[in-house]
């Protein structure tokens, strides 16, 4: 496994890769690595002869009330992970490799980027954008994966991908979780043992949902109060939707076409996200 912080060396390093016409497989990360990060990885070596990960925590997706150094790292134990994963390329730039001075071009994401996490936190999608666009040039890869659990990100790359004539495919990869339910998240670390326990309300909220709506239930509404009631232990709730899969607007009850319903809770200080992803059944 090589392990490469310079912009230059890397592609020179793919090049390689691409003159023996192998496939190449990405996987973005902000690093300390978790099991949800590792099945991205096996996704990528199960369809790609190279896969690559970058461990870069963005500080342009971290807005001004959010602590960009608190964010957990462990570069030592992201490198083993990956090294037992079998990944081929780690890429761990600094801020300086990717936002060079002067930078000053960004990418402005449109619709997608605007409700749920973006109507809360402003400029996010568009640093996310950026890194995700400059990262996909240095690699270049033939797929990149993310996880199911930034259900919307997924959408803002996918969507960025289709109006720039980015020639990547998407993966999106279910979402991994800890025996008891909860999405595992490099944030979990945060969280009292007592602020865990009451964090598995995110899950249930929508689990009970999820079994409401395979039942037969199609109204929006029903479906939301039902998750709301098991979101009364979080501290804060910041938003509880029921979304159109595609364009990430209000869902129309009743549900004719594949809806998803997201969470973003405080537990004690530490923001958490989740979704469930509604799919209706076509019958012959």
């Amino acid at each position: 496994m090589q392990v490469i912080t310079k912009v230059a060396e890397l592609r020179r390093a793919l090049a390689d890769v691409r003159k023996a016409d192998k496939r190449i497989g990405f996987v973005p990360t902000m690093g300390y690595l978790h099991e949800g990060h590792l099945s991205l990885i096996s996704a990528s070596r199960g369809h790609c002869d190279v896969t690559v990960v970058s461990i870069f925590v963005n500080p342009t997706q971290f807005g001004p009330s959010e602590d960009l150094s608190r964010y957990p790292r462990d570069f030592a134990r992201d490198e083993a992970l990956c090294r037992s994963a079998g990944v081929s390329i780690v890429f761990a730039p600094s801020a300086e490799e990717i936002y060079p001075a002067q930078f000053e071009t960004f990418i402005e994401p449109g619709e997608l980027a605007k409700p749920l996490c973006g109507g809360f936190r402003p400029g996010h999608f568009r640093g996310v954008a950026t890194v995700v666009c400059k990262l996909f040039s240095m690699v270049q890869p033939d797929a990149a994966y993310f996880g199911q659990k930034d259900f919307q990100q997924c959408a803002v790359i996918r969507r960025m991908t289709v109006d720039l004539d980015i020639p990547i495919e998407i993966v999106t990869v279910p979402t991994v979780r800890e025996p008891d339910g909860l999405a595992m998240s490099s944030r979990n670390r945060y969280l009292s043992p007592e602020e865990r326990g009451r964090s598995l309300a995110i899950s249930r909220g929508l689990f009970a949902a999820a079994k409401k709506f395979a039942s037969g239930e199609r109204e929006a509404s029903m479906l939301i109060a039902l998750a709301r009631k098991h979101l009364e232990k979080v501290d804060r709730l910041q938003y509880l939707e029921l979304v159109d899969a595609e364009t990430l607007r209000s869902a129309e009850s009743p549900l004719r076409s594949p809806a998803v319903i997201c969470v973003a809770a405080y537990v004690g200080s530490t923001r958490l996200i989740d979704n469930v992803v509604l799919t209706i059944s076509r019958t012959r």
